[in-house]
């Protein structure tokens, strides 16, 4: 199958990947053809995966980081909490003020009455 990523950044950072892929099954002592059926692919695949190759499936990438114990890596991977960019985005989207209501209603008063409920971090809502 041909190589679709045109992008050099991002070849590069596949082989990075694949070598770190490598690089953990080899300190795992886990041997190529082990290592391939135990992620349940050819050997030639798993060669692919560690060579950078564009073209491995995105699940044969995830039952590779399974069999090495770091399938946590995937499921924490462009996590929307820890995604700078996204946050930084959504910060940039927030109002820039907070105006009044409009047309006069008069405020719930009843509401305003009652106590505001707190959890044991003292955060009311």
């Amino acid at each position: 199958m041909a190589d679709k990523v045109f992008s050099m950044r991002a070849r590069k950072a596949l082989k990075a990947l694949g070598a770190n892929v490598k690089t953990a099954r080899l300190k795992r002592r886990i041997s190529i053809e082990g290592f391939a059926e135990r992620v349940g692919v050819s050997k030639r695949t798993i060669m692919r995966l560690e060579k950078g190759e564009g073209g491995v499936g995105i699940g044969t990438l995830a039952m590779a980081c399974l069999v090495l114990g770091e399938l946590d890596l995937i499921t924490r991977f462009l996590d929307p909490g820890a995604d700078h960019t996204g946050l930084l985005l959504d910060r940039e989207n927030l109002p820039k003020r907070i105006d009044k209501p409009r047309g006069g209603k008069a405020r719930d008063t009843q509401n305003q009455s009652q106590p505001m409920e707190t959890d044991d971090n003292g955060v009311g809502f």
